[in-house]
């Protein structure tokens, strides 16, 4: 069963606190992935910034918006129980507890869409939060999915201006990132290490570390086809022939299935850069690329808070 969002979360979790004791934080998570029948790999499925696991996230939230409606408290951190206002609800026998149900209630309805006053006057206004009812991602999913639809349309956008510049421009770039990601030495050493090849690709070997303990050999084409195996054996070929046992492919397009499973059977090593890891190295290590505002994500600070 795949991980549930965080909406069907919420009426089990009502239940697992139905008996009026109190459930630790944790203590929910593992009852609810049972109830759900989760395997350890669904468990281990972590958000896009890799900071957090999906589903304890989901499980986070929908504690979160029970608290919220006043279904759910907090006796201490990491905690909760059901509240005199969660045991009405559950007498109700709901099918379903959504956000759409939460909102009857004034403290949720607040929460989630905020409110604001106006010549001394409350109303409610959406914020980012969820800018519809039906949202079934977490603000953070939310987030990181809106972050990840502008990273991938930022390194469309690289690609495209990659192949549409000179095959200096091209040398450089790649000089650029390789510098940055910390090989090839100093800006002039990786620069005097990568030649061009004269088929709008380059080759060079440059310096695995700054100290020039052991070298790779570089080579990176502006191909739009599909990269094969016969590319990459030649490649390997081409190290064999250097007495070179490290190398580096790079390709604007992308690699086919056969010559992954080539460079994985072979001795030496050969890492393959297709055009989208370029991208979002070129991204990752801020080359070719401005920074144009900063987002910062903060939660409560649990250790400070508790004064007891």
């Amino acid at each position: 069963m795949p991980i549930p969002n965080f909406q069907p979360i919420l009426l089990p979790m009502l239940e697992l606190a139905s008996d009026g004791e109190i459930h630790t934080a944790s203590d929910g998570v593992e009852r609810l992935a049972k109830y759900f029948n989760l395997t350890d790999e669904d468990r281990r499925e972590m958000l896009p910034s890799g900071t957090q696991r999906r589903f304890d996230n989901r499980v986070a939230w929908a504690r979160s918006y029970l608290k919220n409606a006043g279904l759910l408290e907090s006796p201490r951190r990491a905690q909760f129980r059901i509240t005199d206002r969660g045991r009405a609800v559950l007498a109700q026998k709901p099918d379903r507890i959504d956000v759409k149900f939460l909102l009857q209630f004034p403290e949720f309805a607040e929460f989630h869409y905020g409110s604001t006053k106006t010549n001394g006057v409350q109303t409610s206004v959406i914020t980012s939060r969820e800018s519809t009812e039906s949202s079934l991602q977490t603000p953070e999913e939310s987030l990181e999915s809106g972050y990840q639809q502008l990273k991938q349309d930022l390194a469309q956008e690289i690609l495209g201006r990659i192949m549409q510049s000179s095959p200096s421009f091209f040398e450089q770039v790649v000089v650029d990132l390789i510098v940055a990601m910390g090989y090839g030495g100093s800006r002039k050493d990786a620069g005097e290490a990568v030649g061009r090849s004269g088929d709008e690709g380059i080759d060079g070997m440059i310096k695995e570390d700054r100290l020039g303990l052991d070298t790779v050999y570089l080579q990176a084409k502006r191909w739009e086809s599909v990269v094969g195996r016969p590319v990459v054996q030649a490649f390997a070929g081409s190290l064999a022939g250097a007495h070179a046992n490290k190398g580096i492919l790079i390709t604007t397009s992308r690699f086919s299935d056969d010559a992954k499973g080539y460079v994985r059977n072979i001795g030496m090593k050969i890492v393959l850069i297709d055009g989208v890891e370029l991208a979002d190295l070129l991204i990752e290590y801020g080359v070719g690329v401005t920074e144009v505002t900063r987002y910062i994500v903060k939660r409560v600070d649990l250790d400070y808070f508790d004064v007891e």
